[in-house]
């Protein structure tokens, strides 16, 4: 029992029944799939629901204890755990409620339970209230879902084209219902339920909140009864009802009362109707191909008993309360029994079928037609109903074809009524009181009937059959196809009746035939033929008319010729404008009685006129009838103001066309019916204006003034003259609008009204002409000049155009706009008080219709105003005109006079809160406030406002709310009719929505506090990102846009089929997902935001599952949707990602990238094993089928072709000026598109024709206006290729973003990298197949490139990544490189290679993209840096043998590949390289280089030679000079020059790198390109000094020290390795080298001098040295016999490099070497990686080792032998000491290469050891302890807490890399050493060889000898004489330095490196000779 005792907090009496009505209006309305299966399920479930209809479940004993101990023991609560205990007031609220609605206590506690819950969705009741609310919507649910089944049913009368298996559950279960009785139970509540008694019940509870509560509550009761009164009528229109419910029905009916007026109300109006189909047997004339099974299922032909029961009931003397009702169902019976005795089976029911005639005597006597007319028709439900219409048509013409002699009976007793009545007039006594009327009552009841066709069917069409002579052309009818067939009888029966009823009328029957006519004319067919009628009614024109007698009174020529005699009798009367007797009518006018005949018969022309266009064309062209002149002239002749008014209803209708309208205009302002030019001296207004002041206000009534507003109304919008007047006032409209404003709108509210309706009427009126004449303005410059007309001899200002009349009116404070906001605050006063029309005390209720229609006038007119008033104030502002006006916006936030506050644009707002009644004021109203939602300044004081008073603004919200929440919006796919009005309201409502998000969408681009804020629930006094947002109703936190927003976007997330909103409304869906990706983009609401949605909705997952949307109709909106979502889930990615959430991070990319088919559990949630299965997934990944990746469906569903409309096909226009036209017409819409104003192009090409002259230019007007549609519809089309392609741009761009959120934000761990790259690769295949195809839109094509170089920097890094971390390629596994196969690395690079080819010529900043993902992939195949182990045991034989590792072989077949394209492509990428977009040319160069790098054949570098590229890029460097000697200005331009250069620079290395290359780029006349440059003279000043404030403070821009360097550092690169390459021609390659070193020397001399100790000038150092070295050689210097002077220059030169590159020795090697290294380390910041150091010291060994290689070089250059050899060095050997600046002029001694050496060896042992210990830690890298990690990333990571943040994988990686770099490192040392050791002992060997062998000493005396040796030896370098004493001393000073120990280990030195990497023993020769040449001097 327990189980059963839990409560159900959705409340069983609601939330079960909602979802039921959900299902069946899924099912039967919305046909959605699937929707059968749960329809059956549900309609299983809540059968005892229907059987005991609206039965609560009873009150028990037991359940009331269990709620009285809720309080302390607690209860259960379905899907909660535990015992709930709720608060003691809840219970006694439950148990009020159970007492209120007599049902169980656990039911009330449920719907308190549920009013709590959905308390929120009510701001402002409390939850009882809220459970009344729901109490009556679970009934109302009930009855509506019976309803729809019952209507699902299959049957006689209608058919919904439902599924057979569909129509057959409900047939079934609606059977088994009416089998229990289900009648009488409707029958039982439609009388027990009534809204009084239940209110009488509430209000006694205080179950009645505000009015608006009262309302809803009464509304849902009604809808209740209704419903339940509609299940009947459903179930009788299918199918009988049997005998005992008949009899209950009409049991019913006999107790049924009218209301006050006479009429039914709508429930018993459906129960009658329900009788009558009961009793309905018209149908079977049909003869539908289910007759026989029909003719089976009626109990009126197949069960005697039921008509006789049926019958007895009816003819039994028993009077009902509503003896009409009794009679219409009479006459009901009685045509039922006359059909069925026509019918075979009606032989059996004789004594029945008998009794028809008295039947229908007795409802004739009971006034059948009256009750008809007012009982049924006045009822307001009747004309909501197409079936009660139809039953009615065929009540009424069953009666007249079925029951002829009854007819002739009542035209009898008609005829014999209107004797007596003449003779009781001629005797002057009363006529007789019991005369029956019936005739005149049915002919009323016809034309009250057709009168009015809500549902445009035209039954009327029966009463008129076509006779031949009626086949005009212009008419085309339905009976055109069938013109010569027989109509059926019954039409030709009915058309009989109406030209019979014609002949001969007698008078009181002459209104209500012409009432008749004027109902049965009404619809476009109908209206003609009743003008044909009338017409040949008419005497023949050949007689003479005497009097017009001799035709039928009926008939136009009566009728005209009427008129025109009262119009001559009444003329004569006219009494000039002054005289005052005017309103004493003369005697001679116009009776009641003709009045009254005047006024049927002018509304009978208006009828006609009204709805055919050739009534009113041959009427007017009439030359006999001339009805406009006629009825304008009686207009100014003196007849009742009823009159007056019916004749301008008459002018209104014939208005109608256009070519009547131009003409009345010029007749109404001649005859002055409103004056327009007064008279001099003239005191008082004449015509109209007269008669509104005088007349119509004493009588408080103002019929003409309402139909003169309805004459301006349509005439303004057929035409409006713009010379109107012209000659005698200034031509125009003015005057006109200058009545309608001031003497009609501006008095209205102060006018007394004996009607209160009226005083709305009157607005209504005038305000839509105002609407009309606003809405048809566009403002023109000409409106804005001052123009004048002439008048009689004088100028006069000429009159503004009426739109920028009222325009300037509505921008100014002026009464108009005043008055217009105060409607606007009256009207939403009135809605606030929710009350029924008659109810409200003022009057003001009366007219609500006509309330509601003037107030939504004044907001389109506010609307209007403000979209056209940007354009109206900028060309104002042009014109420089005085005129000042406002803007609206403003003018709107002034001070109502009214309130004292301001409040206009509350009061504008509050109407969204009465969407629900009137949906288009709520329209209008979101429309204005979007409009002003433009302005920030206006929203910050809205907000203010809106939050001023918190009930205000608790409605407010509420509207906002309530708009977006409305269920019955619905978005049209196409712009359809709006003849349905539900479809109509449906729309506006979608359309209100629409606009309330675009208002959210601007608020939020402004800053806060906005609107948007404040809608959206965030805080706006606190800051935003404090906000916490809650559900709604949780800490008293109310239901904002948000969740309105949320809750439209969840609605059907939990199905399979997705997210509902994106199918019905996927415009609205769109921009509900813009509205949260804003939020969670802009930084303040961000959090709040995501935190929210992750937690309380799961909103992200739940949405992205359903990715892809896809929509067939509307593929753009579907783009949109998708696009905004995916830009969210990027950003939630990103955020997870930073915040560690990683649960939520993996939970969305197992999402979007699994491959494997998810195992979903029944509720949708993912447990732990989510994340084991995306690794045991991939470990038997065979027996799984693979699904396709959600991100790869994504992306499927971006559609890359786009069909384009095709060229316009023109016969008259020119083309190339249509497109200039189109192009001016386009604008930027709201989106960012541009697109082209459809509307200002049809209006600029209408123009264009209408401009055209001559009969020819009209003859061709039709197909000139059919090509203006053509054009017309190809620029729609354009249009909607162009959003197409934007929306297409627009998903692709988010999908891009996403995918690089994935790649880039997420924790890489998150991904294994075999997944990563299979990913990566599946999604860059994909991507290039889909560009790649034929039909692939070019626009889309750079996102994508975009994208694949993304995607291909992300797969290399991937691949190395994984490689570092020991993937490796030991043995190349057999698939080949990495996780992923070679195979697919081909075939990306061929499609990468495709897509190059593909883009051609143009498109090279889109190469740019592919040219960077080449460079990535090439990358791919490059071998990482490997440790130098010194170990080269290894022989040249196995090297050359060994089997090919992975990163070859790539390398191999990615070349094969790229050339198999062979030189198209060659020739796209040096084009590329040579000219174009600065970063495409960087790439391309890159490209270049890095293909020529692997080209071993080089294929590419012959092309390069051969096309002229290389020259051209040979000659460019020159180009360049003047562009980089720019960026050397302190403050320079932008840096693309330098990057340039720097990369061509690199390919040009790369191609000298090669012999055959370096030999191309001499030939090319590179390095005199080079010399020419100027750049290289300019040489900044060292800036270490200058003032901080200069640098770029970010660093990024370096200093133009730092930029000489980047240009210097690739030239001296490019000199270098060609003088390395060239080995045929080095002489020619040393000799232009050495002539650029010559050109710029004084640089290069102020770099050797220069005392900088930083990387910077140690790399310039260390280039020019080797450069200057290699340069230096022999046969350089004897160029031939130049003159001398240029020999000796040159000379000089050469020399001096010496001496500089020597004194660089002295200071590197020498004294200076301590204090350099000291420099060093100060330099090198300590936060800066360890590496800068290491190479600095890489440095400095090189430049002693190429100072030594020169000296070298030199001493092997001037001789090989010893004693004829140049010395460099002083023969001393003592170690300089001297810490001063070395003098150039001094020679260095031989100590500092001694003292070299001795470093040198020292330094070799040193590195020699850190390199084994580093090699050691390499190899057992996985020991190292966590500090030695630590300390080894330090080296890479800059700053000193960037380790922390390094993950431990990663670190194991930076370490092993950097013990690579240390080994590395370390080796190219131990070469320098090496080559520093051997280079030193050649030196020292050749100079003391020199001077203790050869050197002849000079005595000190002996000076004046000559020098002892030619002056090209020592003199070069000024070595003074050597005297014995030196040469001694330098002897001494050899043998204690080259001890034996040092000898030792120069020997160890060679043991250890030179043996196996330089020359064997070279180091043992020199030694021993040095020790020699020591030892044999001091013997």
């Amino acid at each position: 029992m327990a189980a059963q005792m839990a409560v159900n907090s959705g409340g069983s009496l609601w939330g079960p029944l909602k979802e039921l009505w959900e299902t069946v209006e899924g099912a039967i309305w919305r046909r959605q799939p699937e929707s059968v299966h749960l329809l059956d399920l549900q309609l299983k479930k809540h059968k005892p629901y229907f059987l005991s209809l609206f039965k609560n479940p009873p009150k028990s004993t037991e359940q009331r204890e269990k709620v009285r101990k809720a309080s302390t023991e607690g209860i259960s609560i379905q899907g909660q755990q535990g015992a709930r205990l709720l608060p003691e007031q809840l219970l006694t609220e439950a148990f009020i409620l159970s007492d209120l609605f007599d049902l169980g206590e656990l039911a009330a506690l449920e719907l308190l339970l549920a009013g709590e819950h959905q308390q929120p969705h009510f701001p402002g009741l409390t939850r009882g209230l809220v459970a009344v609310l729901l109490y009556w919507d679970g009934k109302r649910c009930v009855a509506n879902s019976l309803r729809s089944l019952i209507l699902s049913r299959h049957g006689k009368t209608f058919t919904l084209d439902l599924g057979t298996d569909l129509v057959n559950l409900t047939t079934r279960f609606t059977d088994e219902l009416m089998a229990h009785g289900l009648t009488k139970q409707i029958l039982s509540l439609v009388s027990d339920v009534s809204v009084t008694r239940e209110f009488e019940r509430l209000q006694k509870e205080r179950g009645l909140g505000n009015e608006k509560h009262r309302k809803e509550v009464s509304d849902l009761i009604k809808e209740c009864r209704q419903s339940l009164a509609e299940c009947l009528f459903s179930w009788t229109c299918q199918s009988p009802l049997n005998i005992d419910d008949t009899l209950a029905l009409i049991g019913h009916l006999e107790t049924v009362t009218a209301e006050a007026d006479g009429s039914l109300d709508s429930v018993n109006l459906a129960l009658v109707m329900a009788l009558l189909y009961c009793l309905d047997v018209s149908f079977l004339e049909q003869g539908t191909e289910d007759r026989e099974d029909l003719l089976q299922a009626i109990p009126l032909l197949t069960e005697r008993q039921y008509v006789a029961a049926v019958h007895s009931r009816l003819v039994d003397g028993h009077v009902w309360k509503l003896p009409g009702l009794q009679a219409v169902v009479r006459l009901s019976w009685a045509l039922s029994l006359r059909v069925l005795s026509q019918l075979p089976q009606g032989a059996a029911l004789v004594e029945f079928t008998e009794a028809d005639e008295a039947l229908a005597d007795q409802a004739l006597l009971g006034g059948v037609f009256l009750f008809l007319t007012e009982g049924i028709l006045g009822s307001e439900g009747f004309r909501q109903e197409e079936f009660y219409t139809r039953r009615l048509h065929a009540l009424i013409t069953d009666f007249l074809a079925l029951m002829p002699m009854k007819v002739k009976q009542l035209r009898n007793r008609a005829d014999e009524d209107a004797r007596l009545i003449h003779m009781a007039l001629q005797m002057g006594s009363e006529p007789p009181s019991s005369l029956r009327k019936d005739l005149e009552h049915l002919m009323i009841l016809i034309g009250e009937f057709y009168w009015k066709d809500p549902f445009g069917l035209e039954l009327s069409l029966d009463f008129w059959c076509p006779s031949e002579s009626l086949q005009h052309t212009s008419l085309t009818g339905s009976f055109l196809g069938v013109a010569l067939q027989r109509p059926p009888h019954k039409q030709v029966v009915l058309s009989k009746f109406v030209r019979q009823m014609g002949d001969l009328l007698p008078a009181p029957l002459y209104i209500p035939y012409l009432r008749m006519l004027k109902g049965l004319a009404c619809g476009p067919q109908c209206s003609h033929y009743c003008f044909s009628l009338l017409k040949s009614n008419g005497a023949p024109h050949g007689e003479n008319l005497q009097g017009g007698v001799s035709g039928s009174p009926v008939s136009w020529e009566h009728l005209f010729h009427s008129l025109m005699l009262y119009h001559e009798n009444l003329r004569k009367d006219v009494p000039s404008a002054d005289s005052a007797q005017y309103r004493h009518p003369p005697i001679r006018g116009i009776t009641p009685r003709e009045l009254d005949g005047l006024t049927a018969f002018m509304q009978l022309l208006t009828t006609i006129a009204t709805w055919s266009e050739t009534a009113r064309l041959a009427l007017c062209e009439h030359p006999q009838w001339t009805p406009v002149v006629v009825m304008l002239g009686l207009l100014q002749c003196s007849v009742p103001p009823v009159l007056k008014a019916q004749l301008l209803h008459t002018l209104a209708a014939f208005a109608k066309s256009p070519e009547i309208a131009a003409s009345l205009w010029q007749s109404l302002e001649y005859t002055q019916v409103l004056q327009t030019v007064k008279a001099p001296g003239q005191r008082q207004a004449a015509g109209i204006e007269m008669e509104l002041n005088e007349i119509e206000s004493s009588c408080e009534e103002y019929p003409l003034t309402r139909a003169f507003c309805q004459l301006i109304s349509t005439l303004v919008e057929s035409s409006l003259p713009v010379n109107l007047g012209a000659g005698l006032r200034a031509p125009g409209f003015e005057p006109y609008l200058a009545f309608l404003r001031d003497a009609i709108f501006l008095p209205f509210p102060t006018r007394a009204y004996r009607r209160p309706a009226e005083k709305w009427e009157v607005a209504e009126a005038v305000l839509e002409v105002f609407h009309k004449l606003l809405r048809g303005y566009e403002p023109q410059p000409a409106d804005f000049l001052l123009e004048t007309v002439e008048l009689q001899g004088e100028l006069v200002p000429a009159h503004k155009p009426p739109g920028h009349s009222l325009m300037y009116h509505l921008l100014n404070d002026s009464p108009l706009l005043s008055l217009c906001l105060s409607l606007l605050e009256e009207g939403v006063r009135q809605l606030d008080t929710y009350a029924p029309f008659p109810d409200v005390d003022d009057g003001g209720g009366v007219g609500k219709k006509q309330l509601e229609s003037a107030v939504l006038h004044c907001l389109s007119l506010l609307d209007l105003a403000l979209q056209k008033e940007v354009v109206f104030m900028e060309l104002l502002r042009e014109s420089q005109s005085s005129v000042l006006v406002s803007p609206l916006e403003q003018l709107l936030q002034g001070v109502s006079a009214q309130s004292r506050r301001a409040d206009h644009i509350i009061n504008i707002a509050r109407y969204l809160y009465h969407s629900s009644s009137n949906p288009e004021a709520a329209f209008l109203s979101a429309k204005i406030l979007r409009h002003m939602a433009r302005y920030p300044n206006i929203q910050s004081r809205l907000v203010g406002d809106f939050t001023h008073d918190p009930a205000v603004s608790e409605k407010l919200l509420a509207g906002f709310v309530e708009c977006l929440d409305n269920e019955e919006a619905q978005e049209e796919a196409e712009k359809t009719d709006d003849s349905d009005p539900e479809k109509r309201v449906a729309r506006i409502r979608h359309e209100t929505q629409i606009h309330i998000l675009n208002l959210l969408i601007t608020s939020l681009e402004l800053k806060g506090p906005n609107l948007a804020l404040y809608l959206l629930g965030y805080e706006v006094k606190k800051p935003v990102s404090s906000t916490n947002l809650q559900d709604p109703g949780v800490l008293g936190c109310p239901r904002s846009c948000l969740h309105a927003i949320l809750s439209l976007l969840q609605r059907g997330t939990e199905r399979r089929s997705g997210p509902l909103l994106t199918q019905q409304a996927p415009h609205l869906a769109q921009l509900c997902y813009q509205v949260i990706y804003q939020l969670c983009a802009c930084s303040d609401t961000s959090g709040p935001t995501m935190r929210y949605l992750r937690t309380s909705q799961d909103f992200l997952f739940s949405h992205l599952k359903h990715l892809p949307f896809i929509l067939a109709g509307n593929e753009i909106a579907a783009l949109n949707q998708m696009s905004w979502l995916m830009k969210t889930a990027a950003i939630e990615l990103r955020v997870t990602s930073l915040n560690r959430q990683r649960s939520h991070t993996q939970r969305l990319l197992n999402l979007l990238l699994d491959d494997q088919p998810h195992m979903q559990h029944a509720d949708g949630e993912m447990g732990m094993e989510d994340e084991s299965r995306s690794v045991s997934g991939f470990l038997h990944f065979d027996t799984v089928s693979k699904v396709r990746r959600k991100l790869l469906s994504v992306l499927d569903a971006i559609d890359f072709s786009q069909e384009v409309p095709d060229t316009l096909q023109l016969d008259f226009f020119e083309r190339a000026q249509i497109e200039q036209v189109i192009s001016n017409c386009e604008h930027v819409n709201e989106q960012g598109h541009t697109v082209c104003n459809v509307k200002l192009l049809h209006r600029v090409l209408v123009a264009e024709v209408n401009a055209l002259q001559g009969m020819a230019a009209i003859g061709q007007r039709p197909l000139l206006m059919e090509e203006v549609n053509s054009i017309l519809q190809q620029v729609v089309e354009r249009n909607r290729v162009r959003r197409c392609l934007s929306a297409k741009r627009h998903a692709l761009q988010s999908w891009r973003s996403l995918v690089e959120t994935i790649l880039t934000a997420c924790p890489a761990e998150l991904i294994p990298a075999d997944q990563r790259q299979l990913i990566i690769r599946d999604l860059l295949l994909d991507l290039h197949d889909k560009v790649l195809a034929e039909d692939a839109a070019v626009e889309l094509m750079a996102i994508v490139a975009g994208a694949v170089f993304t995607l291909t920097a992300h797969l290399s890094q991937s691949v190395l990544s994984e490689q570092q971390q020991g993937a490796g390629l030991e043995g190349g596994s057999s698939s080949g490189f990495a996780s992923i196969a070679n195979s697919a690395l081909h075939l990306i690079l061929r499609k990468l290679l495709n897509f190059i080819l593909c883009t051609g010529g143009g498109f090279q900043r889109l190469r740019a993209h592919l040219y960077g993902s080449l460079l990535y992939y090439l990358q791919i195949a490059q071998k990482p840096e490997e440790p130098d182990t010194l170990q080269t045991g290894v022989c040249m034989w196995e090297r050359l043998t060994a089997p090919e590792d992975g990163f070859s072989k790539l390398q191999r077949e990615n070349l094969a590949i790229i050339e198999s394209y062979g030189t198209a492509l060659m020739e796209v990428v040096c084009r590329d390289a040579c000219d174009g977009h600065e970063i495409g040319r960087m790439l391309a160069l890159a490209v270049l280089d890095r293909v020529l790098s692997i080209d071993r054949q080089s294929q590419w570098l012959v092309y390069l030679c051969n096309s002229g590229y290389l020259r051209v890029l040979v000659e460019s460097v020159n180009q360049d000079d003047s562009a980089l000697q720019a960026l050397l200005l302190p403050q320079p331009p932008l840096l693309k020059p330098l990057y340039i250069y720097e990369s061509k620079m690199a390919l040009l290395t790369r191609v000298a790198k090669s012999a055959q290359g370096a030999v191309e780029l001499l030939s090319c006349g590179l390095v005199s390109q080079l010399a020419e440059c100027q750049v290289f003279h300019m040489l900044p000043e060292n800036d270490s000094l200058r003032v901080l404030g200069q640098r770029d403070p970010s660093g990024f821009i370096p200093s133009p020290l730092e930029r000489y360097r980047h240009i210097l550092l690739p030239t001296l690169r490019l000199l270098q390795v060609i003088l390395t390459s060239t080995t045929t021609q080095h002489q020619q390659g040393a000799a232009q080298v050495l002539q650029w070193v010559i050109v710029h020397s004084d640089t290069i001399q102020s770099i050797l001098r220069s005392q900088d100790v930083s990387m910077g000038s140690l790399q310039e150092l260390s280039l020019l040295t080797a450069i200057i070295s290699k340069a230096a050689l022999p046969g350089v210097l004897d160029l031939g016999q130049i003159n001398s002077a240029a020999q000796l220059e040159f000379q000089g030169h050469i020399g001096r490099f010496q001496r500089q590159c020597l004194s660089l020795l002295v200071r590197l090697a020498g004294t200076e070497r301590a204090r350099y290294l000291k420099q060093i380390e100060e330099s090198v910041s300590p936060g800066d990686a360890a590496e800068k150091r290491e190479e600095m010291e890489v440095a400095m060994q090189q430049i002693c080792a190429n100072v030594m290689e020169y000296c070298q070089t030199l001493l092997l250059q001037s001789s090989s032998q010893a004693q004829f050899t140049v010395c460099l060095f002083s023969p001393s050997a003592t170690e300089p000491t001297d810490v001063a600046v070395p003098s150039v002029s001094r020679v260095p001694s031989l100590g500092l290469v001694l003292l070299l050496l001795k470093n040198s060896t020292a330094s070799f042992f040193h590195y020699h050891d850190t390199h084994t210990q580093s090699l050691a830690k390499l190899e057992r890298l996985e020991q190292l302890a966590p500090e030695e990690l630590r300390e080894l990333c330090q080296g890479l990571v800059s700053g000193t807490g960037g380790v922390e943040k390094i993950p431990s994988v990663q670190r194991s990686v930076m370490a092993k890399r950097r013990l690579v770099q240390l080994v590395n490192n370390r080796a190219k040392l131990l070469a320098l050493c090496s080559y520093i050791i051997e280079t030193c002992l050649f030196v020292i060997w050749r100079h003391l060889e020199y001077y203790l062998l050869y050197c002849t000493p000079s005595d000190p005396k002996d000076s004046l000898l000559p020098e002892y040796r030619d002056a090209r030896g020592v003199g070069g370098l000024g070595l003074s004489r050597v005297t014995q004493q030196e040469l001694e001393q330098l002897q001494n000073d050899v043998a204690s330095s080259f001890t034996e120990p040092f000898q030792r280990k120069l020997l160890e030195v060679e043991a250890l490196y030179s043996k196996a990497h330089s020359h064997h023993t070279f180091i043992q020769a020199l030694t021993r000779r040095i020790r020699g040449l020591v030892r044999h001097a001091k013997s």
